[in-house]
């Protein structure tokens, strides 16, 4: 046996001995006092204590190992759990993601089936989009190009020979010189005319050569003619000419003069007398004689008044118009007309009438009773010039 297990057998009994009752000691030491003097008993309770105490401690560090270990069990299988869950967790959010996927695929699909059969279409718009496309940037691409042109163009009308700018100004001064004489001659409108050579004149002076001198001078000249010259009162023709047109409608005809003469009685006659002119305007109303000259006033009728007014209005409106063209053949024409008409239709001795016809035949014979003046010196002495100067060159 060991030290130790004879240490552990041996313990009890001292531990019995202590705990027997210490009032036999004294009899002992009573009995024998010389031997307790002389071999005092070792008493080795202090290290048997001492080892009972190291026990515990053994034991208390087992006990908390195993707690130690029984908690990192513990630990450890809860561990294993947790992670177990999260594994289920996960699989299950990666199962959902599959199944979004394949959803998400089977619509692709089926949108690529739906553009599938709309192929045709939709290559013939892409077709179109891309040929307008290639058109654009080939236009694109051309830009530089075009705008390097139209600076050079921009560069050489820059440095425009003085002798082209004078030919420019002097077919300009031509031009308004053509159209003073045709406003002139043609329309009969001298204001127009005086307009168009003030601006040939100022085009001259533009050119500031002296050799244009007889032409500035005979323009003046002209000028001066025509601010003399007796110019009509267009404006106050033609609203005379349509306030006639309106006033047509209230003119009286010699049909209903001549009705009128022939039922109207005497009032001086008397009774019998009276009886007998009415018995004889009804009698003579059978049978009537008209003669030549009166044929249309009788066969007149209310429809064809109506148009006889019409025509009449119609043609002081084209005599207006006519007017203000400046055409003198047709305004005398239908002036002419239109007095021919009134004369034959209508009541000439009544003052409406005879107004009308006196007013016609004043505007007719004033309008363009006015002698012309000649303006196309200054025209002639410029194409002299211009023709002159293209020899010389």
């Amino acid at each position: 046996m060991s030290e130790k297990d004879i240490e552990e057998d041996v313990t009890p009994v001292e531990e019995v001995e202590a705990n027997e009752p210490v009032a036999e000691e004294p009899e002992a030491v009573t009995e024998e006092p010389e031997a307790v003097t002389e071999e005092p008993e070792v008493r080795p309770e202090p290290p048997k204590r001492q080892r009972s105490g190291n026990s515990v401690a053994w034991l208390a560090f087992l006990l908390a190992i195993l707690a130690f270990a029984a908690a990192g069990y513990t630990a450890w299988q809860n561990w294993q759990g947790a992670r177990d869950t999260t594994a289920a967790d996960t699989y299950a959010n990666l199962d959902s993601q599959v199944n979004t996927t394949a959803q998400s695929l089977a619509d692709l699909e089926t949108r690529v089936a739906e553009l599938g059969g709309r192929d045709p279409a939709i290559d013939a718009e892409l077709e179109a989009i891309r040929r307008d496309l290639d058109e654009r940037v080939r236009l694109l691409t051309s830009l530089p190009a075009r705008m390097s042109t139209l600076e050079s163009s921009v560069a050489s009308l820059a440095g425009v020979s003085e002798g082209a700018r004078d030919a420019w100004i002097l077919a300009e001064s031509e031009y308004y010189m053509q159209i003073a004489n045709a406003q002139l001659q043609l329309a009969n409108n001298p204001h127009l005319a005086s307009l168009a050579l003030k601006m040939a004149d100022e085009r001259i002076v533009q050119l500031a050569n002296p050799a244009l001198t007889d032409v500035r001078r005979a323009i003046s000249d002209e000028l001066a003619t025509l601010d003399v010259m007796e110019k009509p009162d267009i404006e106050g023709a033609t609203l005379t000419l349509a306030s006639l047109a309106k006033v047509v409608e209230s003119l009286p005809l010699a049909s209903a003069v001549l009705e009128e003469e022939a039922t109207e009685i005497d009032p001086e006659l008397s009774g019998a007398g009276r009886a007998w002119a009415s018995v004889k305007n009804a009698m003579s109303g059978l049978v009537t004689v008209t003669p030549a000259d009166q044929t249309k006033l009788v066969q007149l009728s209310p429809d064809g008044e109506f148009f006889l007014r019409s025509n009449i209005a119609l043609q002081l409106q084209a005599a207006r118009l006519a007017l203000l063209r400046g055409e003198q053949a047709i305004f005398q024409q239908t002036l002419d007309d239109t007095s021919r008409l009134l004369n034959d239709y209508f009541d000439v001795s009544s003052t409406q009438v005879a107004s009308a016809l006196e007013t016609i035949a004043e505007i007719r014979g004033h309008v363009f009773a006015t002698a012309v003046p000649d303006i196309s010196e200054s025209l002639q002495l410029l194409r002299q010039h211009r023709t002159l100067s293209e020899s010389a060159q």
